[in-house]
């Protein structure tokens, strides 16, 4: 007997085999826990039962438009119920789920629409104005329907039905197939590029699958987690939390505009377990006034990316009750992808080093194969001093499948066999990973690298500044100097003179901001500060 025992006439079939896909989570959820409430999205509730039903009217009424494998339907909704249902209707048939960013003009929601080839439109009426505009640029005929929301301010309807009377079409028992391969397409969703037109990252089964495990994993969710939507779902489809919550049968409380106010009155009535968001959520909740306030007795999760929390936010937070957790990730590569894992021994630390620790992105998720902080020529690791830059790279099975319609831009990312995310940062002893800048975002003074971050996190600790953005300045001595622009929290008060002093008590003087401007920082749709304009206003001083 020759060859491979292991191998031989033990082949994969039915029995043993299934691709992985996030839409196996529904089914489950909705047989093991047919009661449990589902979806809360103001007086209305859905249980588990209920959404099932409504996901396979969904899937049903699409396939009767012709809607089917390799087509895709964009939905442009806020964070509500037929947004998380389009999550399991729409790639249930085999369709690509193109959840459109709320924020964007009507030029780049017409070259998105174009681009991904949307061949079905569902809409939330508060954003006809937008939408009758990009469907106009786009210049083709797409069918619309109008998501008219109890809870929305109103607005033109642009479709022949809503989506209830449209889901009415549709089968409750409608056919629950798994994809044949999870490597097919499940997701498409569009960077917010600064500059030039956005790319449309392709996401897989397989990768929504492992990611929705990955965060029941690095957050230890237990069952039934009542999970806050303060993060968008079109944000890389929410982080995969509408299939994590569907995996772990939890309930979904939908926001259709993220306060101080209903954030706290979901802690308070709903029993609020887990939330994601930017930092500015946690500004909401530690910025909220006594009328907004509500008293919540559960503890609370929040995972967050971005700029690391402060010291002093992290001991507020967890002074109301919220414990935080520090993620990093890209668009590309499903969301949170690295997460500062935590050790019991660090509980017991002052809380300045608690949040030093904090700051940094740490390590891979259980379901990322491997990070490195490497030379982007050769890709060599740098070594692990804590002061060595170099560019942060992914390799797994939660990166991307590509850039829909852009092999070059795919080739140049996935170079040498890991992802490039143009991320410059360095590695500690321990392994643990900590982001420096944005490659293009590094200030060079005088022959010295800057960053900007490690800027930005000196500025974040004065307690009067809200946001802090550090760019480059030209100067004719040093080549180029740190010029900060800051947002002062509400009633708060510093001049330029003190923050720069405060920053040479903290910084090495090199490093310190020269120019300080008062004044509201620029961002794109999803949040993310604008430093090309910054860049722009500092060159002109």
């Amino acid at each position: 007997m020759s060859g491979n025992p292991y191998e031989s006439g033990l082949d994969r079939n039915t029995a043993n085999y299934t691709p992985l896909s996030p839409l196996s989570f529904l089914p489950r959820a909705a047989t093991v826990h047919p009661e449990h409430i589902a979806v809360v999205h103001g007086p209305e509730r859905s249980t588990w039962a209920e959404t099932y039903r409504r996901c396979r009217r969904l899937a049903s009424a699409l396939s009767k438009r012709g809607i089917g494998p390799g087509d895709t339907v964009a939905v442009m909704a806020p964070n509500t119920p037929p947004l998380f249902e389009a999550h399991f209707g729409v790639p249930v048939l085999g369709a690509v789920l193109n959840a459109l960013n709320t924020r964007l003009d009507a030029a780049a929601i017409a070259f998105i629409l174009e681009h991904a080839e949307a061949k079905l439109l569902i809409t939330d009426t508060e954003y006809a104005p937008i939408l009758k505009d990009a469907l106009a640029k786009l210049g083709r005929e797409i069918p619309v329907v109008d998501i008219v929301d109890p809870q929305s301010p109103g607005g033109e309807r642009l479709g022949a039905l809503d989506y209830e009377a449209f889901l009415e079409e549709g089968d409750p028992e409608h056919p629950w197939s798994l994809p044949d391969d999870e490597w097919r397409a499940i997701s498409l969703n569009y960077t917010s590029g600064t500059t030039g037109n956005p790319k449309g990252v392709v996401y897989h089964h397989r990768g929504a699958y492992l990611n929705a495990i990955g965060n029941v994993l690095t957050w230890d969710m237990g069952p039934h987690p009542v999970y806050l939507w303060t993060l968008p779902m079109f944000h890389c489809n929410g982080w995969c939390f509408p299939w994590t919550v569907a995996a772990m049968a939890g309930t979904n409380v939908c926001l259709r505009r993220v306060e101080a106010g209903t954030i706290y009155k979901a802690f308070a009535e709903d029993g609020v377990t887990h939330l994601c968001g930017a930092p500015i959520v946690m500004q909401m909740i530690l910025g909220a006034g006594a009328e907004e306030q509500r008293a919540f007795s559960q503890k609370v999760n929040m995972m967050t990316a971005a700029a690391p929390p402060p010291a002093s936010v992290l001991a507020a937070m967890a002074g109301k009750g919220i414990e935080v957790t520090h993620v990093y990730g890209l668009t590309e590569s499903y969301g949170p992808a690295v997460v500062c894992a935590w050790h019991k021994a660090w509980d017991d630390l002052p809380i300045e080093e608690q949040a030093a620790k904090k700051s940094r992105q740490g390590v891979t998720y259980p379901v990322l194969e491997g990070v490195m902080v490497a030379d982007p020529e050769t890709l060599e690791p740098v070594p692990r001093d804590g002061e060595t830059m170099g560019e942060i790279f992914l390799r797994g099975n939660i990166v991307m499948k590509g850039y829909l319609k852009n092999p070059k831009a795919s080739d140049e990312a996935f170079e040498g066999g890991w992802f490039h995310s143009g991320d410059l940062g360095v590695c500690h002893e321990d392994g643990y990973i900590q982001i420096r800048d944005r490659s293009k975002d590094v200030i060079i003074s005088g022959g010295e690298n800057i960053s900007s971050i490690e800027v930005e996190d000196t500025l974040y600790r004065h307690p009067a500044v809200a946001a802090a953005a550090v760019v480059a300045k030209p100067d004719e001595k040093w080549g180029e100097t740190p010029c900060a622009y800051l947002e002062l929290k509400p009633g708060a008060e510093a001049t330029a003179e003190e923050i720069i002093a405060f920053c040479h008590d903290n910084l090495a003087h090199y490093k310190c901001p020269r120019v300080v401007v008062f004044g509201t920082i620029p961002k794109t749709s999803t949040g993310k500060i604008q430093k090309f304009v910054l860049r722009e206003r500092a060159r002109e001083g």
